[in-house]
Parts: C-alpha cells; structure tokens; sequence
C-alpha cells in the first residue's frame, strides 16, 4: 500500500519555490520537539540514558583514573575504587530498571490473558507500546554483549572492593549486591531470559487464583494466552513490515529488531510453533530476515536477526528444532553466490563482516579506524551519499518552509477522508451488514459519535449545493464541505481502537491477519474497506505532526554516532579526517564536480542533527560537548581547508601544464604561456580571500627549480631537449620572415613523445566555450617559432633558468664543430688537387660544365649533406640567439626605463649609461636618508633603528640594480665563444700559404668547402627544374637560410670572408653571366645564351644577397679587430664588452676576468 516511488517524485515536483535557486543548507534544527499524543503512551524516561550508559567506552574512566606515580598504593586503589564505583552505580540502576521493565511487560502481557479482564485487547496502541519497550530491553541487552570493556571495567572494579573493603564491616549485602551484578553483566541475554522468566511466572498471581487455577486446570490455557499475545504480536509485526504504509524507519527498526526475538519466545513448544505457523508462514519471517540482514541496534552499532536467534537457540532448546530459521546465514557468512539472494546487501559493503562475536571485530579492526570507516567507501558511493543527503535535507526544508501553505490543505484533506468514512460509509455499513449485529453496530455508532462533524454537511447554502434529486437511490448520502479542521490524535487512536475491537473480538487466537476474512462474518468488501481506513488513520498521525515527521525522516545524526569504534581502536578520539560528515564534504572539495558544489555545506547538518539527538533525546551534555568540539573545538578553518585544496589545485594544473607542453614541440611554448597567466590570473582572485601560496612559489616548485644552487628548471630542459632533438634537425630558417618552420623532409627521426594528457575544462580556461576560442588562437602560433615564441621562453624561465639554456646552446655549437671536423677533412680530400678560376670565355654554361668536370663529390654524398647539416644547425643556433638577443634588449629597456629615475641614469648619445648627479648619491638613496633625518630628528619617533634600516637597505638596493644596469649582447657573446671554439681548427680549415700569396688553386681552406657545397647544391637544384620534379623538396627547401648563418659566421670569424667573396664558384659564374649579358646586348644580339640558367642565376643572387646581410651583421657586432663581446654573469646579467682570450673551451675559461 506504499506510494510508488515515481509518483512521490512526481508529487513533489509539483512544489514551487520563491526562486530558482538550489537549497545549500537544510531545514533548522529547534531547541526542543516532542511528539506528544503520537507517541506511546508507556514511557520510560531514563531509557535513553540507560542505553547511552552501555554505549559509553572506557576513555572518559582513563581521563578520570588518578596517577600513579604521585599517590600510595593504598591512596590509589581508593580513588580507583570513587572513580568506578561512580560508574558501576549506573550499571546497578540499570540492572534494577530492566527487572521492573520486563515484570511491566509481562504483567501487561498478562493482563490480556486473565479470565477475569474486563475489555477486548490488546489494541494497537497496547501492540506498540509491547514492542517499544520489547525493543528497548533488546537494545540494551545487546548493548551489554558487544561492550567487551564492561566486563573488563567491572574485573577491575572488583579488584579494588576487595582491596579497599579489608577495613570495612559489613561488607556482606555489598558482596552479594556485586555477585548478583556480575552474574548480570557477564551472562548473555541475561535481560531477554529474564524477561522470558517473568512472563511465565506463576507467582505473580495471588494464592486464590494459583488453587484456582489448580483446580479448574487452566493454568496451561494461561500460558497458552501468553503465547497467543506473542503470536499476535508476531503477526502484527509481519503484517506492518510487509504492508510498509505509513511505517517511519524508527518505527520499522523497531519492528525489525524485535521480531526475531519474538520468534524465539513463541516457539516453546510444538504445539504453540504449530500454532504460530499457521497464523504466519515461515517463508515470510525468512523472506523479511533476508530483506534485511542488518538491522541497526544503535547509531554505530549493529546487529543480525539470523545472529540473533542462533545465539538465543543455545538458552531456547525447544527452538533448535527450527532448521530453517537456524540455517540463514550471518552477513560474514554468506558466500558470493548466496549474497545474490539478499537484495539490499550490496549496500553493507563498508559496514564489512559483521561478527556474531565482539571479540572477533575487535581483533579484525582495533588496529585502524580507517578500515571501518574512511576507505571503505568508494568514490561513486561518496558521490552517492553527497546527493542523498543534499536530497533528503533540500527537501526537508522546502517543505518546512511550505508547512503554513499546505497546512489547510492537509487538514482539509484529513477531515474530508475521516468524514466521508464515519458519515457515509458508516451509515452504509450500519443499514446492511451490521443491522442486526447489536453489539457490533453499537462500536460503529460510538465511532460516529466520536468523529463525525455534522456541521461539515450543512456549512454550504442549499442553493450551492448540487440537486440530489436527479442522482438515483444509490448517492444518498450526505454531501461534506471539507473544512480545515482536521480530528484529534486521541481522536484518531479511538478510532483504530475501535475498528481493531469490530475486526477482532477480542479473539487472539483469531486466524490469519487482523483483518483477515477467515472465521469472520463481516464481508470481504466491509472489511477491505475497514482495512484502509484503519492504515489512513495511522498515516494521518504523522501528517498531524507535519513538523516533527520531517525532523524524523531528515535526521541523519545517526551517521556521527561512533562510540563502538571508539572503543574498539582504544582511542580518545578520531581525527576529523575519518568522521563522514567531513569526508563528504572533502569528496565535494576533492571532486571539482560543479553539481556538487551546492551541497557542499548540506552534510555538516549531520553535526546539528547528532546534536539534537543529544540533547534532546539521549539528554547527555558531554555528547553534545564532543559533537561541538569536532565541529568547532579543531582546528576546521574552512577557509584554510579550501585553501589548501587549492594550492593542490594549482599544483595540479600547473603539472598538466607542463605534462601538455613536454607532449608537443617547442612552438606550443606560446600556448604554455597563455595557459598560465590565465591561471596566474585566477590565483590573483582568489588571494584577495584566500591565503594562498605564492604563484612564484608554485610555478618554482612545479618547475622543480626550489634550491638555492639550481639554476636549470624543468622547463628549461624540455626547452633544451626540444631544441636538439627535434628544433634544431628538423626546423628551417626563413631570413624574410625571421621566423622557423618545420622542414617538408625531416632530416632525423623524431624522439618519441608522451601522448597528450586529458583534463577537464577547467584545467584549460574555464569551460568548453572558451577552451574553443583560446585553441583557435593557439593555432595561429602552432605553425612556427619567431619572436611571439621568444618572448614566451624570456617570460617564463626568467633571469635565472635562461643563461643555463644559453649556455647549452652554446655548448651544443662547440660539439657541433667538434664533430664537423672528422667530416670536413673527408671533403678536402675529396676537393681535386687543382682547381682554379672559371673560365669566362664558354660564359655561364662553359662554367657549369667546368665545375661539374672538375667538382664532382658523387662518392660523398652523405657526408656532404651531414656536412650541410651540421653547419644549419650551427647558423640556426646563432640566429636564434639573436632573436633571444632582440628580446632581452626590449626587456632591459623597459627594466631601465623604470629604474633609471631611481637610480639617477640617464642614456648618452651613443647609448651609453652615465649617472645624472655624477658621483653622487641615487636620488632613492638621498630620498631615503632625507626621510629618515627627518623624521629621527623628531622627539616623537619611538623607534628610529628601523628608519636607519631602511636607509642602509635603500643603499644595498641602488649597489644590487647598479651592477646589472650595464647591458649586453648575447649574440656577441655567442660570436665569441664560437671564435674562441675555432680557434682549435685554425690550422687546419685557414691553413698559411707556404709561398706567402693566396692560393686560388689548391687551397683546401674552409671557405672552398663551403663554396664547393654551395655550388653543388645549385647545380642540383638546376637538374631538379630540368626534370620538373613535383612534390620533392630540394636541398634549399630542406636546409633553408641557416646553412648561409652558420657558414658565413664560420668563414668570418676564421679571416676568409675575402677569400670566399673572391673565389666563390657560384660569385664566379654570377660575374660570368653579368659579363655575357653585357656582350650580348653591347653586340645587340638576344640575350638567348643564358636562357635555361635564370633560376640559378636568381637562386645564386638570393644567396649572395643573403651572405652579404650576414656578413655585415657580423662586421656590426664582432669585429674582428679586438673580439671583444659580452660576457655573462652566473646570475645571468650580461657584461657589456668584456675581453678575453680564445680558447678550446669557452665553459671553462670564458670569461676569465675582466681587463
């Protein structure tokens, strides 16, 4: 009869809020609530403190117990004894409340069951109110088996009576009061036997009705009544889980809890298990015991049905004939295939095994709590608990805050149902079925009197009301006008009293359910209806107390609770980190997951709700102060918190950045830079409200560049090995553009790369949107490296990291040379024994054929084109230490532009830096001294050292700035240190003419090599347009304008650039061409001898162009006069023009000092 799930979904969707925005917090918690007529009416208010008694661990005993290095022993055993016999008191007053409430129990059992009672029963409110305190003697008897440190405590309580109790009289009654305790407190289900003791005690009675019962031999029909109370407390308790209406889960885990222990009492015998057998097949007590295998006994503690009678069949002999009962498994029982069979047993996984035996837990989970709680829930089943409970607490407020909107609706709905029943179905019943039935219409008309509201039917005007007249015989029944006035609780308990008195007879050995059709003479359409009304009635209770059902179906306090854990990890306490509350709200911190975000704070209600539970339930201030210490008392700065998540967060980022940058080639460094200064942005928000670590210190660490002595970093060596392994082979320059482009035909296999990393968008710029736009972007720099690029390494490894990546470099042109010269000896030798100048006479093409007869390098292919190689990436090295010179000079400008004021420079005409107050003092520095006198004269200044501070601070400051002030070249200083390299090789690649002339003929110098490859290069590039090739990439394509940078800076710092401006084959043939081209048109003839040779032509004048701008950079910035450069300092501050010698190794000894 429960509402299906969709149509409550479906019910509530059709609230709406006062806006569209998202519950973050749920309902409030009051200060007191009770539910006053809806709860039983047997109540016992120190229960819940008896049963929090049992719940208490032995840590508050071990804060209490005094020290035993600072008393006698005497002393000792004597406050020992005040502490613990403080706390056995309390076991005593529960030992005597469970005796009173088991003989209450059965004394209201029997009531039922003597010959003389006076009324029908037991009603419904007398089945709860059984139950209840049935559950509540469970709980507690459960309590006292798993809590291993009660016995202990008392062992220990025992030991100091007898050593405190020599010097006593008397002592006696106090032995055995403590005998009969620990018979209590070490027996199993000692509570529960008891009370199977009392309700079968004969004893009870007084002496008349023991010879009574003697003689008329009934004494075995009372205890037959006896059982037959159980069996309808079995039945009702069956009925009520199986039906599930209107039945809140503290009401179920009540019903849940009892049952098996009220199986265990009613099968005595194989008459009485006969007889509950056939009231209530076995097949549904087993398919409630698998439905739920768990069953909570306490917040944070559990407890087994199937446990529960395996262990009770030991004190029950009669009950071990019941096999099937017996044979369902424990949870740590069930095997794999078993647990299929169970279908809520997926949900028990964190719980782990549960143990029929305390002792069994303890060993398997003293040793961390961790194992319990904190890792034993997955990520989906965290994510799972986040929506529960934001769903259960959104909801709840929601609808608190509708209750004075539906509240007239309710009421108007409850008083319409209750009227229509007691007014026209009723009066239906009373004119047919029961007419004759005196006693049974006498209950209906007393229901009538009771309930109906007659002024509902004649609170509307005739002439409003609809004509009856025209609706036949059959709708005679009076018409209700729903007013908001809805019947009492008494009311609604009288009124199941009664149905349960027409239904039943006061017969409890009636067969069946309550309201079962056998052996009754009510028809089956009167009793269904009798049946439905009586299951609203006790869904009307609850909507009644409309505020105080949603507190109980909301509360989830229950997940805070873990004082059995407690005990079992012998701590004091647990660190924040494994209280669930907290755990949920990391997993929502932790899990970046944007829905989630608003029921961040919803779990943190679990704390109020714990809270109330304590003080208004469990009336236990110490509880309540350890839920508010976790809460507020530890160090729970949320703001630290997210904090700290955030500078994970950073870290994060910043590793996936540099994760994605090391997966690509260098052009993506532009695209490293944008990524993080949006996400250097973003830490700038975020630090005007949260304390965070600084960016520089973040990018440092990520960058693995923290220590003092480390001038590399992270990024600076994938940089480097990008540049060696894939930027310098296999990239080409374009002098017009000034930029690098990836060569058609890679010259050497690329190094294998990470694959790309994946990220959620939030890793990138914020959402899929804008990661769109900033890759559309990203792609116009993907294609080449130029200045954009440059500026993007300057920015990023700064003045510390960039001189060690110089310095690479420069060692990568130093190994370059070095292998070079293996090489270049294979093509001296190759070069014939004489060749000199080109012939003019047979014009271009007599040249050609004279280069081809006499150059002819067939055999040394490869190493010509490894020759080629070797100097591109020598010339692209240089021109990219340029482009990084350009950069930094427009980085040093913009350094000086803002500190020249401070420090009094200002820029002489040929640019070099002079001091405006000559040797005087910076204006900062006269600034500060000028303040510092000022206000130290004052007689008011309390504390003048820290002015003089500053000042002596002002000076160090203008010396630190003043020493890098003095700017310079890298590319000079690269020049140099490649000359200083050359310097080995002088002899053999500028060798000394013997004769004292220049040798045109058989000169093997440098500059021959290079004209020779230069040569052969365009001879076959004029065979490539001869056979119109398509889609094959030539020599220049694959090498571009580096091979000109690297060759022209070789042959200008060996001497030989006249040399190779004079002799070069292809100078030569471009002054053959000119000189035939002016005879032909002096002789005004056609100029048809060249044609065929204008692509070569063109390309040799391009290439000549292009070594003439070469030739006068390097003139501009090393001349070869003085080679003089600049030299740089280890914290990556050029010198300017500082010289030194040339040697092998420019890392060991340049610069050596300044001259």
């Amino acid at each position: 009869m429960a509402v299906p799930v969709e149509e409550a979904i479906a019910a509530l969707s059709t609230f709406s809020l006062e806006d569209d925005q998202p519950e973050v917090q749920g309902p409030a918690v009051w200060v007191s609530s009770d539910r006053g007529a809806t709860t039983s009416p047997i109540e016992y208010s120190d229960v819940a403190a008896y049963r929090l008694s049992l719940s208490e661990d032995t840590k508050a005993l071990n804060q209490l117990l005094p020290d035993s290095m600072k008393h006698s022993q005497a002393e000792l055993y004597l406050e020992t004894y005040q502490v613990l016999d403080l706390e056995m008191s309390r076991l005593r007053e529960i030992q005597r409340w469970q005796a009173s409430a088991a003989s209450k129990l059965a004394a209201d059992m029997q009531r039922f069951s003597r010959p003389e009672r006076r009324i029908n029963g037991p009603t419904v409110t007398h089945l709860w109110s059984m139950l209840k305190l049935l559950d509540v003697l469970v709980q507690l008897d459960h309590l006292k088996n798993a809590k291993a440190s009660i016995p202990n405590d008392f062992s220990w309580y025992k030991r100091t009576f007898t050593q405190v109790s020599v010097q006593w009289q008397d002592t006696d009654s106090m032995r055995e009061e403590l005998d009969d305790l620990q018979i209590f407190l070490s027996t199993r289900w000692a509570i529960l036997l008891n009370l199977h003791v009392e309700m079968f005690r004969v004893n009870k009675y007084p002496e008349i009705y023991k010879l009574l019962f003697l003689q008329i031999k009934i004494f075995r029909n009372l205890v037959d009544s006896v059982e037959d109370i159980l069996q309808a407390l079995i039945v009702f308790t069956v009925e009520s889980l199986e039906l599930d209406f209107a039945l809140l889960f503290p009401d179920r885990h009540v019903l849940l809890r009892v049952l098996p222990v009220l199986v265990v009492l009613a099968t005595t015998s194989e008459k009485d298990t006969e007889a509950l057998y056939k009231r209530v097949k076995i097949n549904r007590l087993i398919g409630i015991f698998k439905s739920d295998p768990v069953i909570p006994a306490f917040p944070d503690l559990h407890l087994s049905p199937a446990a529960i009678m395996k262990e009770l069949s030991s004190y029950f002999p009669k009950f071990v004939s019941q096999a099937r009962l017996l044979a369902l498994p424990a949870p740590h029982e069930l095997q794999p295939r078993e647990a299929q069979e169970y279908p809520f047993i997926a949900l028990l996984n964190h719980i782990s095994a549960i143990r029929a035996e305390h002792d069994d837990f303890t060993v398997r989970f003293a040793s961390s709590i961790n194992q319990v709680v904190r890792y034993n829930y997955s990520a989906e089943e965290r994510r799972a608990l986040v929506e529960l409970v934001g769903y259960v607490k959104s909801i709840g407020s929601m609808m608190q805050r509708c209750d004075t909107l539906v509240a007239d609706a309710l009421w108007e709905t409850i008083h319409a149902e209750v009227q229509d029943f007691v007014q026209n179905t009723l009066a239906t019943m009373l004119r047919t079925t029961f007419r004759r039935k005196k006693d049974l219409s006498r209950i209906l008309s007393d229901m009538r009197t009771l309930s109906a509201d007659w002024m509902a039917n004649t609170s509307k005007q005739e002439n409003d009301l609809p004509s009856l007249q025209q609706e036949g015989e059959e709708s005679k029944g009076s018409y209700l006008y729903p007013r908001p006035a809805a019947p009492t609780a008494a009311q609604v308990h009288c009124l199941q009293f009664l149905i349960y008195e027409v239904v039943s007879g006061g017969n409890l050995r009636k067969p069946g359910g309550l309201f079962s059709n056998t052996g009754s003479d009510i028809p089956a359409e009167d009793l269904k209806q009798l049946e439905t009304f009586f299951y609203k009635l006790g869904f009307f209770l609850h909507v009644l107390d409309y505020s105080v059902t949603i507190a109980t179906l909301t509360d989830l306090g229950f997940l805070w609770f873990r004082e059995f854990y407690l005990e079992t990890s012998r701590v004091i306490q647990f660190p924040i980190e494994c209280s669930l509350p907290w755990m949920l709200v990391d997993y929502v911190l932790e899990s970046q997951n944007a829905g989630l975000f608003e029921s961040v704070v919803m779990p943190f209600d679990i704390y109020n709700d714990a809270s109330q539970q304590a003080l208004t339930v469990l009336k236990q201030r110490f509880l309540y102060d350890e839920i508010e210490a976790e809460l507020l008392g530890r160090s729970i700065d949320l703001r630290c918190l997210i904090s700290q998540r955030m500078n994970k967060a950073f870290r994060e980022n910043l590793e996936f950045l540099f994760d994605r940058f090391e997966s690509q080639d260098i052009c993506a460094i532009v695209e490293l830079e944008n990524l993080v200064n949006i996400l250097k942005h973003a830490h700038k928000l975020l630090s005007e409200d949260l304390t965070i670590d600084s960016f520089s210190l973040i990018f440092s660490e990520m960058q693995e560049n923290i220590s003092l002595v480390s001038y590399s970093s992270r990024l600076a060596y994938q940089i480097w090995t990008e540049m060696q392994n894939d930027f310098l082979p296999n990239f080409i320059l374009c002098n017009t553009t000034q930029r690098f482009v990836r060569s058609p035909k890679s010259s050497s296999a690329r190094v294998q790369k990470p694959s790309m990393p994946y990220a959620k968008p939030n890793f990138y710029c914020g959402n899929q949107d804008l990661n769109s736009a900033h890759q559309s972007f990203t792609r116009l720099h993907n294609g080449f490296f130029g200045m954009p690029h440059m500026f993007s390494i300057v920015r990023l490894l700064g003045t510390r990291s960039l001189p060690w990546l110089i310095r690479a470099l420069l060692d990568h042109i130093s190994n370059k040379i070095s292998s070079l010269e293996a090489m270049i000896t294979g093509l001296q030798e190759a070069l014939p024994k004489s060749i000199g100048l080109l012939p003019f006479d047979g014009g271009v093409t007599g040249c050609m054929r004279h280069i081809k007869e006499k150059l002819n390098w067939t055999s040394k292919a490869e190493l010509k084109q490894e020759v080629l190689q070797g100097i591109k990436e020598i010339g692209s090295t240089l021109y990219w230490m340029g482009l990084l010179d350009i950069v930094l000079r427009e980085v040093d400008t913009t350094r000086f532009m803002q500190l020249a004021p401070w420090l009094g420079f200002i820029p002489n005409a040929d640019g070099q830096i002079l001091l405006s107050q000559g040797e005087g003092e910076s204006p900062v520095v006269n600034l500060m001294k000028s303040t510092t006198t000022a206000i130290v004269s004052n007689p008011n200044c309390s504390n003048p050292t820290s002015f003089y501070t500053m000042s002596k601070q002002a000076e160090a400051a203008d010396l630190l700035y003043k020493a890098n002030m003095n700017t310079g070249s890298v590319l000079e200083y690269a020049l140099a240190f490649t000359s200083a390299a050359l310097d080995k090789y002088c002899s053999k690649w500028s060798a000394t003419p013997k004769t004292g002339f220049i040798d045109i003929t058989t000169s093997k110098d440098f500059y021959r090599i290079f004209s020779g490859l230069q040569i052969v290069s365009d001879v076959q590039l004029q065979e490539h347009l001869e056979e119109s090739v398509q889609g094959v990439p030539n020599s220049r394509e694959m090498l571009g304008d580096s091979v000109a940078w690297g060759s022209c800076t070789l042959i200008y710092l060996l001497g030989q650039q006249l040399h190779f401006e004079l002799f070069d084959f292809s100078y030569q043939v471009l002054n053959a061409a000119e000189v035939e081209v002016t005879e032909l048109t002096l002789m005004h003839k056609n100029v048809q001898g060249i044609q065929g040779w204008e692509p070569l032509i063109e390309a040799m004048k391009k290439a000549r162009r292009l070594n003439n701008h070469v030739f006068s950079m390097l003139k501009a910035r090393c001349p070869l006069e003085d080679k003089v450069a600049c030299a740089i300092k280890q914290s990556g501050t050029p010198l300017h023009r500082i010289k030194f010698e040339n040697t092998v190794s420019a890392f060991e000894t340049l610069p050596q000092k300044s001259t």
